[in-house]
């Protein structure tokens, strides 16, 4: 769990590095994500460890470990796969301009899901609780990384459809956003 937490963290670091160098800062770790990504960590390590003390053969089912670290490896790859696709136009924050630069990518990973880092996190977040065994956060990471990202995932595609018009739209009718019952930003027309 640790390695996998480690190796996400200094992963999202160094693919920013690489693709992106002008946004590159000490955020780009994502260490300071947010107060309720923190809260997240921390219930999860109370959780496994009060679980560890009081129910020990809780922790120790290894196929259901196996399944988390399949999901955290999957996860994690799908992520960097997807910063790696979409190059320079990937960065952690939502954009609120559009830049001279600035494509909409919808080849490899895009070409699967709308939102390939979203499903990736949401995966890979998922996958670490199942990985300690934690059924209490297991439950609490599913509700709180769908609800992020469906909000996050409405924002966005409002700012994508301001950027790109027609073409993202014709992209959003083909590709499936990848969450589980996460349409995406309603468009009347």
């Amino acid at each position: 769990y640790m390695c996998s937490l480690s190796l996400f963290h200094y992963s999202e670091y160094l693919v920013t590095a690489i693709n992106n160098p002008r946004s590159l800062s000490l955020d780009s770790f994502l260490l300071n994500h947010s107060f309720e990504y923190n809260l997240a960590a921390l219930s999860s390590w109370v959780e496994f460890t009060l679980e560890k003390l009081l129910l020990p053969e809780m922790k120790q089912i290894t196929w259901l470990s196996t399944v988390g670290l399949l999901m955290v490896i999957f996860g994690d790859c799908l992520r960097k796969a997807a910063m790696l696709t979409a190059g320079s136009n990937f960065n952690h924050i939502v954009q609120n301009e559009k830049s001279d630069t600035h494509t909409l990518v919808t080849s490899g990973v895009y070409g699967w899901f709308r939102h390939p880092s979203y499903v990736g996190w949401f995966y890979w977040s998922i996958g670490t609780q199942v990985l300690l065994c934690n059924p209490i956060c297991v439950v609490g990471y599913t509700l709180a990384s769908w609800r992020f990202f469906r909000e996050r995932i409405e924002e966005e595609e409002i700012t994508l459809i301001h950027f790109f018009g027609e073409e993202y739209l014709e992209y959003k009718k083909k590709v499936p956003s990848g969450l589980p019952f996460i349409k995406g930003v309603k468009v009347e027309l």
